[in-house]
């Protein structure tokens, strides 16, 4: 995968890596996951909308957790691990 001329690097550690070509590649993989694991598009705006009112939220990730919002949301059977949205 090229960005602006550059080839992506898959062995690079968050930290080694251009932070707009990796959440681009976090995307890509959003929007390649299969169908039918994926949540619908409301349900997935409304668990992001509850996400983005929470205060553990922080530049797309969970304070919480640690997990990426936007990955965890997109797959339908997961929840909230502090319960405010759920499958």
């Amino acid at each position: 995968m090229e960005a602006e001329g550059k080839k992506h690097c898959l062995k690079c550690l968050l930290r080694e890596m251009d932070q707009d070509a990796y959440f681009q590649n976090l995307h890509d993989y959003i929007a390649g996951l299969d169908e039918d694991i994926k949540a619908d598009g409301g349900l997935y705006e409304e668990r992001l909308a509850v996400c983005k009112q929470c205060d553990m939220l922080l530049e797309g990730m969970c304070r919480a957790c640690g997990c990426f919002v936007e990955l965890r949301a997109v797959i339908r059977k997961n929840g909230c691990p502090y319960d405010k949205w759920q499958e």
